[in-house]
């Protein structure tokens, strides 16, 4: 009996040392930075020596629920990899600080939903258009100097199979903070005209060049290779289209100065940039005359408008090991990340150019509105597009139906349930889908899932 009350008392304990450990790994992956953990040591030790690698999956359900052509729901996904290198690390060799190298790939899948809201792809309520199936993405090296006549990052110099869309240029952070619908998050009025391929499918040769000789002014310009055609997004080259389309490739020219203020006591951080583009490929304009290239501006602007109190400061004493003083030294305050801010976004192309000459959208964000959810975000944006006179004078000549403009409204809450999961409910409004006011207004509710690796 008393060996049975041994064994028992040893199980018992076994088993509860295996839940106490079970639940201090269940702890620490909760509380980790990745769904995939730290691969049982791999993955910071790769991060230590420069080789940093990531990833998500994303998924967005969404359904019409009232007006537009057919109230239906439609599902799309997207799993992207990406490996940043850096190369000081890597080597060893501190001449190459500075040096760094990007690489990705990409796999889309799903059912677009603007066919069954019945607007145009501008103004789709759902993003992940373009690209489905396994894709190859940018692959590119960038040097920044860590010092330059006494500037740090004075200079960027990057190239290789990039994408200018890409956080590089028309970079406007919020308007990438949540929303789903199209023309806020990727298309921005940009691809509406022409053949201009402002998408996060394309990628060419080509770089960039930027300048950042103060803390709150940057300008920067690039050069890379136009694609035809659309054969830069196509889905069937998953991306491999590296020659483009021999003997018709042009040139594309972006250029963009900016100011990144931090205004106030409170250093609000702000940006407003203006840029200009020339796709360098020849077009056939709405007036009937050919030309050479397209060409369009854009103007941006962001401000955090007021920021919540900063945490206090924390004070930390110290003991000297040999005179046995103490000191008292207090730490660097860390200001809030949270409080409200404003965007907007406005492009303009000549009307004989595109079918959409402008188009612009504004909102606001608030990190941390209800009290304990320090991280999640709110988010409010309407946008409008209007459509231009040739384009009218065409349709009307033809007896079409004559567009005029779309608009839309978006509402969205993120929850940040930890690190790299995120769950964000969704309410779109679309205003005249189509642009000819033959579509009934429509509503749309979705949710948007991530997870980071």
């Amino acid at each position: 009996m008393s060996k049975l009350l041994h064994c028992s008392s040893v199980f018992l304990i076994f088993s509860s040392c295996l839940l106490r450990a079970e639940s201090k790994f269940l702890e620490e992956w909760w509380n980790g930075k990745g769904a995939a953990g730290d691969l049982f040591g791999v993955r910071p030790t790769l991060e230590d020596r420069g080789l940093d690698f990531s990833g998500h999956w994303g998924a967005t359900f969404a359904s019409v629920v009232a007006g537009g052509l057919q109230k239906r729901g439609t599902f799309v996904e997207q799993v992207r990899f990406e490996l940043d290198v850096d190369f000081a690390k890597l080597t060893g060799w501190e001449a190459l600080e500075g040096l760094t190298g990007y690489a990705s790939t990409r796999w889309r899948d799903g059912t677009l939903i603007n066919p069954f809201v019945g607007t145009t792809s501008l103004f789709s309520p759902v993003d992940y258009r373009s690209g489905h199936g396994w894709r190859i993405m940018p692959l590119f090296l960038t040097y920044t100097t860590p010092e330059l006549f006494g500037i740090k990052e004075l200079l960027t110099i990057s190239g290789g199979w990039q994408n200018p869309y890409d956080d590089i240029f028309a970079y406007l952070p919020a308007s990438k903070s949540g929303f789903r619908q199209n023309g806020i998050v990727a298309n921005k009025g940009i691809s509406a005209n022409d053949d201009v391929d402002w998408s996060s499918s394309y990628a060419a040769w080509g770089g960039y060049v930027k300048i950042k000789p103060t803390d709150w002014f940057y300008a920067m310009a690039g050069l890379y290779m136009a694609i035809p055609g659309g054969l830069g997004t196509s889905t069937a080259n998953h991306g491999l289209d590296f020659e483009g389309s021999p003997g018709n490739n042009g040139l594309w020219f972006l250029q963009e100065i900016g100011l990144t203020p931090k205004l106030g006591a409170a250093k609000l951080p702000g940006k407003y940039f203006f840029g200009w583009y020339y796709w360098g490929l020849p077009t056939e304009s709405l007036n009937g005359t050919v030309h050479p290239g397209v060409f369009g501006f854009y103007w941006a602007a962001q401000q955090m408008l007021w920021r919540e109190p900063s945490p206090p400061v924390v004070e930390e004493t110290r003991v000297d090991a040999k005179s046995f003083k103490s000191t008292v030294t207090e730490a660097k305050p860390k200001l809030s990340d949270q409080g409200l801010t404003w965007f907007a976004w406005f492009h303009y192309a000549p009307s004989y150019i595109g079918e959409r000459p402008f188009y612009f959208f504004t909102g606001f964000l608030y990190r941390g509105l209800i009290p304990t959810r320090d991280d999640d975000t709110v988010g409010v944006a309407f946008a409008y597009g209007n459509f231009g006179e040739f384009n009218q004078d065409i349709q009307a000549a033809a007896n079409e139906p004559v567009q005029t403009y779309e608009a839309g409204l978006e509402f969205y809450y993120r929850i940040q349930l930890n690190k790299f999961l995120i769950v964000q409910p969704f309410i779109q409004y679309i205003i005249q889908p189509g642009g000819a006011g033959l579509v009934e207004n429509a509503t749309v509710l979705g949710t948007y899932f991530r997870v980071a690796f």
